[in-house]
């Protein structure tokens, strides 16, 4: 299960007025849960002072099970994705829950944090590389089994990602998907993936993922076409699924 350690202790403390920097950066590094109806769309909060909207942020898929039962789910969004939701919706607040606490950050200083951090156009400056890793191999291998049961999922690109400013690694699932952000689709494959698929054990990397539309973040997926990646693609209209990987001599299908 993921969860943000880092924040939850933050919040949990109520340390997040005394600690504003450390709370921004974990929400940077490492993103928070948003709830979302059962068509996919984000389930929007009202704030008690003046009945404008909030986006609420949960450290983990339990807490928001937990803190808000009427959200039908929860996906994990990266600073990215929560900075795409205000763009789109004009929502401009986030209010972070843990299980003991809350806070409200307005999202412009999570804007304003990646800028200083040195990220591009809000979202994490990672360098990607094709990784042997044994968790990502078995990634790879349950994702050829299993997208076709996600229609809406047409290639996933698995790597190696590090953080240039920090040095953190840990693995990345970049998801091309053909519905509005944030993906249902994805989330519910990642899911699939690591509570089915991929035993997580003490020693093993974290795994991230990132849902791209089609239309919207065309440049950013022909970049990744271009990184030599693992990569899945399917094509829901013939159910043939493509493994491009350097361990193969050819693509196989």
């Amino acid at each position: 299960m993921m969860i943000n350690t880092v924040l939850a202790d933050i919040l949990d403390r109520g340390a997040a007025a005394t600690e504003s920097q450390h709370l921004l950066a974990a929400l940077a590094d490492h993103g928070v849960h948003i709830p979302v109806q059962a068509n996919g769309s984000v389930l929007f909060l009202r704030n008690s002072e003046d009945g404008s909207p909030v986006l609420p942020g949960y450290v983990s898929e339990a807490c928001c099970a937990e803190r808000l039962p009427q959200a039908a789910g929860a996906v994990h969004c990266d600073p990215l994705r929560l900075l795409d939701i205000s763009q789109q919706t004009g929502v401009g607040v986030l209010a972070l829950h843990s299980a003991a606490n809350w806070a409200r950050v307005p999202l412009p200083l999570l804007s304003e944090t990646l800028r200083e951090r040195g990220q591009q156009a809000g979202g994490q400056q990672l360098k990607l590389t094709w990784s042997t890793q044994p968790v990502a191999v078995a990634l790879r291998n349950a994702l050829a089994r299993r997208i076709r049961e996600f229609p809406a999922v047409r290639t996933v690109w698995v790597s190696q990602a590090r953080r240039t400013d920090t040095g953190f690694e840990h693995l990345m699932l970049h998801m091309a998907v053909d519905e509005p952000l944030p993906s249902a689709s994805a989330h519910r494959l990642t899911e699939l993936l690591l509570g089915e698929e991929v035993v997580l054990g003490e020693g093993s990397p974290q795994v991230g993922m990132l849902a791209l539309n089609t239309t919207l973040h065309a440049g950013t997926l022909a970049e990744l076409e271009r990184m030599g990646l693992d990569t899945v693609r399917s094509d829901p209209a013939t159910g043939r699924v493509e493994v491009v990987s350097r361990e193969f001599d050819a693509p196989r299908r």
